[in-house]
C-alpha cells in the first residue's frame, strides 16, 4: 500500500502537533495545517530532523479563499488525501456565565470549532473522494455531549462553556450529517475527544500530555475500510451524544 497522506488542522502545537508526529511516525505523509506559517515551518523542520515526511501547508481554518488555496496546493502535489484531522480550535472565557459571554467571542469559537471544519472538509471532499478509502476525523470535546453535560455525577457537568461547548455539539452534529452523506463512499467520518490535555487553550490544566490525547484521533485517522462511522469516540470507547 502506498504511504497514507494526511492533513491536519491547526498542528504547530498541543494535540494537532501530537497527531501530525504520530501520524508521521506511522508512515503518513502529513501536511502539517498552520495559520502562523513562521511557526508552522518550525515545527515541520524540527519534524523533518528526525526523519518524518512533513510538509508545511498555510491554512487558516477561518478563510474561505485560504482554505481552497490550500487545497488546491496539496491537489498540485498529490493525486488523493487519504486523512483529514480537523483539529483547529479556539475557546475563551471559561469562567464565563453563559449570560454574560460576548457574542463576538461566541461566533469567533464558532467560526473556527464549526464552520471551519465544515469549510476544510468541503475543499478537500474531491481529494478524500480519490482516496481508495479515507477518514475524517473531527476533534471534539466530552463538553459537546449533551448527556455528559446535564451527568451531575460527572465532572464535565460543572463546565458550562456556552460558546466552546455548544460549538462542539454543533460540531458533533456536522459529523453526522457527514457521515450520512459519505457512508457508502469509502469515506469515515468521527468525531473523537481527546480528554482533558494541558494545552494552551486551557493554560495547561488538563493532566494528560498531547500524545496522550493524539492516541485516540490518530487510532481514527488509520481506520481501515471496515472501520466505523458516525461514531463519537474516546480512549477506551464510545462517547454518549
Amino acid at each position: 500500500m502506498d504511504k497514507r497522506i494526511a492533513v491536519v488542522t491547526g498542528a504547530n502545537k498541543g494535540v494537532g502537533r501530537a497527531i501530525a508526529e504520530l501520524l508521521a511516525a506511522a508512515g503518513s505523509t502529513v501536511y502539517l495545517g498552520a495559520r502562523d506559517a513562521v511557526r508552522g515551518q518550525a515545527v515541520v523542520d524540527e519534524l523533518v530532523a528526525s526523519g518524518s515526511d512533513v510538509r508545511l501547508l498555510e491554512l487558516d481554518v477561518t478563510d474561505d479563499a485560504g482554505v481552497a488555496a490550500a487545497a488546491a496546493a496539496v491537489a498540485e502535489q498529490v493525486d488523493r488525501v487519504d486523512v483529514l484531522v480537523n483539529n483547529a480550535g479556539a475557546a475563551f472565557g471559561w469562567s464565563t456565565p453563559p449570560s454574560r459571554e460576548p457574542m463576538a467571542e461566541i461566533k469567533a469559537i464558532y467560526e473556527v470549532n464549526v464552520f471551519g471544519a465544515i469549510r476544510v472538509t468541503q475543499a478537500f471532499l474531491p481529494l478524500l473522494q480519490a482516496a481508495p478509502s479515507a477518514n475524517v476525523v473531527m476533534v471534539s470535546s466530552i463538553t459537546g455531549s449533551l448527556t455528559a453535560g446535564l451527568d451531575e455525577t460527572t465532572p464535565f457537568a460543572r463546565i458550562n462553556q456556552l460558546g466552546y461547548n455548544s460549538s462542539k455539539t454543533a460540531l458533533n452534529a456536522v459529523v453526522v450529517a457527514f457521515a450520512k452523506e459519505l457512508r457508502d463512499s469509502g469515506i469515515k467520518v468521527n468525531a473523537v475527544e481527546p480528554g482533558f490535555v494541558g494545552t494552551e487553550m486551557n493554560e495547561g490544566r488538563g493532566p494528560l500530555t498531547p500524545a496522550e490525547g493524539a492516541a485516540e484521533p490518530v487510532r481514527l485517522a488509520l481506520l481501515g475500510p471496515d472501520g466505523p462511522t458516525g461514531g463519537f469516540f474516546g480512549a477506551g470507547g464510545t462517547r454518549p451524544w
